[in-house]
């Protein structure tokens, strides 16, 4: 199978790891000549230890990487998403299935990263993959699993075929808005877990911290039309166990770098420096909530004390006063 990897970061680098081994023909793009060129000439990224494969071709142009491919993996930042679907959608063929491995919502009147694909595209066969998963692990071959949802069964059986095997698990579901929702909303969640870790609290606050999460993101996955159930999937506790209570999440760090109560300074150059992909997020979610007039108090309480700049301990006033 002829696979097209759209984005040459860490995660897309593992995910086209999965299919390589699963001897699949790999291309990737990225839209930067100076990292292919980096690419091309070192086989290695800065960004997660794994030599690229010689036969795994890397490219900038479109229209090349997704000719004659199967499946289309999207693996850029959210910000990204609708700048890189639209460009897809000019070449695009409609027998193609395209896999989202891409997690967040963002500020736009089209919101979820599915839609925006899918009117940039008009694609028949769309595709969710997410879960608890770093990169290097992934790239390890540890066991992993991840939730695979689609209205596709063409979706579906391509992916399974081109991704599952001995380390990787793949959990199928038709609920499109739950999983997206998890994939995002557990960076926002990871911020507020970090900010604990900084003011010096316990793993038992810890677990109490998720578990509340876990009651509001399952009432606003309901609220949006979701499937409830999907918080308790790969994509959902799976994915929020991980990233809440993980030195390799980036969300988490920003979240400890606030609870410690650093210099603004130093949290607005690591910022600056990284991707934190929880905070374009926590935007649009408080956005979206304010939009569709529904209350989800954790993400208020975490709005306020990361974009409103109050003080970290508002977190544990709210943990004790949740109902």
């Amino acid at each position: 199978m002829k696979i097209a990897v759209l984005g040459t970061g860490a995660f897309g680098i593992a995910l086209a790891s999965i299919f390589y081994n699963n001897k699949h023909d790999i291309t990737m793009w990225t839209n930067s000549e100076k990292e292919k060129d980096e690419l091309l000439q070192k086989r290695k990224s800065e960004k997660v230890n794994y030599t690229i494969p010689n036969d795994i071709i890397i490219t900038t142009d479109m229209k090349e990487a997704i000719k004659n491919k199967s499946i289309i993996v999207m693996a850029v930042p959210a910000k990204y998403i609708n700048d890189v679907s639209y460009e897809l959608g000019k070449c695009y063929q409609k027998e193609q299935v395209i896999c989202l491995a891409s997690k967040g919502i963002i500020q736009n009147n089209t919101p979820f990263l599915y839609d925006i694909i899918k009117n940039n595209t008009k694609a028949e066969h769309i595709a969710i993959i997410s879960g608890g998963t770093f990169a290097i692990d992934i790239i390890n071959k540890d066991p992993v699993g991840l939730s695979l949802a689609t209205r596709s069964l063409t979706a579906q059986k391509l992916i399974i075929q081109g991704m599952k095997n001995d380390y990787l698990k793949l959990r199928c579901t038709d609920d499109i808005i739950g999983t997206e929702i998890c994939g995002a909303i557990k960076n926002i969640i990871a911020i507020a877990s970090g900010m604990l870790a900084g003011m010096g609290l316990s793993e038992s606050t810890s677990a109490m911290f998720i578990t509340e999460s876990l009651h509001d993101i399952k009432e606003f996955i309901k609220n949006l039309g979701g499937n409830e159930k999907t918080i308790l999937s790969f994509a959902g506790f799976g994915d929020l166990l991980l990233t809440c209570t993980s030195t390799k999440s980036r969300n988490y760090i920003l979240g400890k770098i606030i609870g410690e109560g650093k210099e603004t300074n130093e949290i607005n150059s690591y910022i600056r420096n990284t991707t934190v992909e929880g905070l374009d997020t926590l935007k649009a979610v408080k956005k979206l909530t304010d939009d569709k007039k529904i209350c989800v108090p954790i993400i208020n309480t975490i709005y306020n004390i990361v974009i409103n700049k109050q003080n970290p301990k508002l977190l544990i006033e709210f943990l004790m006063q949740k109902e």
